[in-house]
């Protein structure tokens, strides 16, 4: 791949960094490209991490504080691997109101995870939306990409210890 001469290399011969390279260069090594940036690193590895972060800085002559406090900021950033299973729940309003408190605690007790975490087989992640744009149907969970809505306790509890007792 030919870099630009004042260009950092990427941190490692990994093809995928090839994809984020592409997504800074795409609009000129711009601070403006950093969130798009981030998603790229986000889509092709899973979450972000200090080495994408560093990257990243460099190469779009931001600060690492920037770069750090964008990806803080925006919760559909994840700063640790995933789970095999994500199961996201959302806190906006509707959903706040209509259950999910009653959900994350259900969660909590049954499955001994908390928001945030992934459980140590590394097979389900626990996260969390400030809002997935499905109000008319909280509360809301998003497992695996998949909406689901009119949630119960039991619902998500049951759902993630399937996943739990199985290999897929």
């Amino acid at each position: 791949m030919r870099m630009d001469f004042n260009q950092p290399s990427p941190p490692s011969e990994d093809n995928r960094w090839k994809m984020v390279t592409a997504a800074m260069r795409k609009h000129g090594f711009k601070a403006h490209s950093l969130i798009e940036t981030l998603h790229t690193v986000q889509e092709v590895f899973g979450y972000l991490d200090e080495t994408a972060f560093h990257y990243i800085a460099a190469a779009l002559r931001v600060p690492l504080s920037q770069v750090y406090g964008v990806a803080t900021f925006y919760h559909f950033f994840n700063l640790k691997p995933p789970g095999e299973h994500t199961c996201v729940l959302c806190t906006g309003t509707a959903c706040f109101i209509k259950g999910v408190p009653e959900i994350l605690k259900a969660v909590q007790d049954h499955m001994r995870l908390q928001l945030g975490e992934t459980t140590p087989d590394n097979k389900v992640s626990l996260l969390s939306a400030r809002c997935v744009g499905a109000c008319g149907l909280a509360p809301v969970a998003v497992f695996d990409g998949e909406v689901a809505g009119n949630l119960t306790p039991a619902d998500v509890v049951n759902r993630m210890q399937r996943w739990m007792n199985h290999d897929t």
